[in-house]
């Protein structure tokens, strides 16, 4: 069935519609992955939005259960080049057709995804809507009039606590607020030697402190950091408290935490290629990240908090430490999936932090 991706600002992308794609209506973004669709899907910091793909072929090595960041997708759409149902991988336990129907997930394929990106990165991410081509203008005006939810945490996070032990001795017992956590990063700490006890979003900081923790982990997770304000006054309980360690929106409600701003990015940096420098070194590690917001550098000024890393494209900040505190935090997910693995000594630099070395 014929279909097009229709932006709030009148740009209309053809394209042919999945059988049993239903209407949709999210934030058009995209992502320069050239691999790790299925965990791009599961990602939920892409909650509530329309994922696009800039790699022209989309399914060719199908999906398997461990790929799978969390339970379930939450993009509200799926805009790719070529989709490809005859995957060759000896991994794969299914076809991304099967998946995205499995999880109701809308899908437009034969899409022009290189002008789509042109259009965005020009434009800024906007809302869009994925419908049939015969869609009528009326029913594009409704579902463009529709106000786009704002606390995806909520529909993101744990409903319960649940542990990742670990057979390390003396190990160290990290509890990881999950704001919208992929499994892989999970499994990082715990691969490490970390007990991780995972907690939902909007647990307190006497909740927190009461699990006994040797450190406190801020996940990444979808949405604006200002509109979750009843988490960063909890987080200001912990500061001084633990040692602290945030990434994505971790590092962001970090900033909130200590007086920063933060603002919205015309496209964001969704994508395993973008280019992160060390300042105290000089040195460059290339970064996966998904993320829409960033840290105003302006708003640091007066703040205990300084600057530990740039982006080397645009010099947005992507590191920031507590000048006193064993608090840091970064805006990349240092373990990928889907991504290199530049960065997973930022695990490391956490340990150390909790063992005080």
């Amino acid at each position: 069935m014929k279909g097009k991706l229709i932006l709030e600002d009148g740009a209309i992308f053809p394209g042919t519609l999945l059988q049993g794609s239903a209407a949709s209506v999210g934030e058009v973004v995209f992502t320069t992955c050239m691999t790790g669709y299925q965990e791009c899907l599961t990602d939920p910091s892409f909650c509530g939005q329309i994922l696009t793909m800039t790699y022209p072929l989309i399914g060719n090595y199908g999906v398997a259960e461990k790929f799978m960041q969390a339970p379930q997708p939450f993009v509200r759409g799926f805009v790719i080049g070529e989709l490809c149902d005859l995957p060759n991988n000896w991994q794969s336990e299914g076809t991304l057709v099967d998946f995205l129907h499995k999880y109701h997930i809308p899908c437009l394929y034969d899409v022009d995804t290189r002008a789509v990106t042109r259009h965005i990165r020009s434009a800024g991410a906007m809302k869009g809507v994925l419908v049939p081509s015969d869609a009528s203008d009326e029913e594009v005006r409704r579902l463009l009039a529709i106000e786009l939810p704002h606390d995806h945490v909520d529909t993101v996070t744990t409903r319960e606590v649940y542990v990742l032990e670990t057979d390390v001795s003396n190990a160290p017992h990290i509890v990881a607020m999950d704001f919208g956590v992929k499994r892989s990063i999970l499994q990082n700490i715990n691969r490490i030697g970390a007990k991780v006890t995972v907690v939902p979003a909007h647990t307190t900081a006497e909740e927190v402190l009461a699990l006994d923790p040797d450190g406190v982990f801020l996940s990444n997770g979808p949405g604006d950091p200002q509109d979750v304000p009843e988490i960063v006054a909890e987080i200001q309980k912990l500061v001084g408290k633990k040692p602290i360690f945030g990434i994505c929106l971790g590092h962001q409600l970090l900033a909130l935490t200590f007086g920063a701003k933060t603002y919205k990015m015309k496209f964001g940096h969704r994508g395993g290629n973008q280019p992160v420098k060390t300042l105290t070194t000089g040195q460059v590690h290339i970064s996966a990240q998904n993320h829409g917001y960033a840290v105003a550098p302006a708003s640091l000024a007066g703040t205990p908090l300084e600057v530990t890393h740039i982006n080397v494209n645009d010099e947005t900040i992507e590191g920031l430490r507590h000048t006193s505190l064993p608090i840091f935090s970064v805006q990349y997910h240092p373990e990928a999936a889907p991504g290199p693995d530049d960065n997973m000594y930022l695990f490391d630099t956490f340990w150390d932090l909790m063992k005080g070395v």
